[in-house]
């Protein structure tokens, strides 16, 4: 088949050790263009990055919570972009649990923020769990002697069809464990 790439979007998620619990969970988004195209005003906009952005957290504890946040647009369409950074303060204290993603969107999707700082925001959730719970379960833990004393199952039961509660992920923890 042949083809011309005309767009890319590349999200990079990372997550990092800073000592006392707490991680720092990284995100970038870029957007690149690959062709130009025209504005409404018929002004040719050249090929290149169109959006790059990036968004830093400091988590702690299971659910994570959010304890700072800060953001940075490196490249960007409009002049006015840059002003939409201000809504990430408010996700300042936020846990990370059901209705993450629709809470996030409250605070600053639509005409309140920034809809590439809002998709990256939600993409990052999946690294804010999985980066806190990769460094919570560095250190071997004494086996637990019953279901509720295993920290972030909640968030793992019923996520996906293996982990769903009759499914074999679940069904071979309570083998090991034993039922509550």
């Amino acid at each position: 088949m042949d083809k011309k790439r005309l767009h890319k979007r590349t999200i990079e998620l990372s997550s990092f050790d800073l000592g006392h619990e707490k991680v720092l969970v990284e995100g970038t988004l870029v957007d690149r263009r690959f062709v130009p195209i025209y504005d409404v005003g018929e002004e040719v906009r050249e090929e290149g990055v169109v959006h790059h952005m990036k968004i830093r957290l400091v988590v702690k504890g299971i659910p994570p919570e959010i304890l700072d946040v800060e953001a940075e647009m490196e490249a960007y369409p409009h002049p006015e972009c840059p002003k939409t950074l201000d809504t990430l303060e408010q996700i300042k204290g936020m846990k990370l649990r059901g209705g993450f993603s629709e809470k996030v969107r409250t605070i600053m999707g639509g005409t309140k923020g920034c809809v590439h700082l809002t998709h990256l925001l939600i993409a990052m959730a999946q690294e804010i769990f999985a980066g806190s719970m990769t460094n919570r379960l560095r250190k071997p833990r004494p086996r637990p002697k019953e279901l509720s004393e295993i920290e972030g199952l909640e968030y793992l039961v019923n996520s996906c069809r293996v982990w769903r509660k009759d499914g074999p992920l679940f069904t071979r923890l309570k083998e090991t464990v034993g039922p509550d």
